[in-house]
């Protein structure tokens, strides 16, 4: 019966596209974001999929936003007022095809973020630029 998880496993980190300049893919869509190719790293979504090679890729930014759970806490607790969310993004930017530059930006989960960074980083020879010292500390 262990196989069968083995077998279900996908590659990559689980990631939520939310825009870009590639046409096709829908916002929102969730997938993963698949770093383990030697050339190219792939996000197949339902609605589509982006294949960027790492040569191509120019810029790569992560930033992240934080909010407080206001909804929760009047559902659940106040104490989670106190309780901050964060969400990681990552966006990159790189030359398609045709020449034209092109940008990717997607929201990517806590456990993941680091190792998405640092794939990036090793993968590209880009070092990533971080939006502020929050950003920094975060992203290891």
């Amino acid at each position: 019966m262990l196989w069968c998880g083995a077998l279900a496993a996908q590659p990559g980190a689980k990631t939520q596209f939310v825009g870009g300049t590639p046409p096709g893919i829908d916002p929102k869509a969730t997938a993963r974001l698949d770093l383990t190719g030697a050339d190219d790293l792939v996000f197949r979504a339902k609605s589509g999929e982006v294949r960027v090679a790492y040569q191509k890729v120019n810029t790569l930014e992560y930033g992240q936003t934080v909010s407080r759970r206001y909804a929760a806490a009047l559902l659940v607790s106040p104490i989670l007022l106190l309780s901050k969310a964060r969400k990681h993004y990552v966006t990159l930017g790189y030359v398609d095809a045709e020449g034209k530059q092109q940008v990717l930006v997607f929201r990517v989960e806590k456990g993941d973020i680091r190792s998405v960074l640092a794939s990036l980083q090793a993968r590209t020879g880009r070092r990533v630029e971080y939006q502020d010292d929050e950003a920094r500390k975060a992203g290891g």
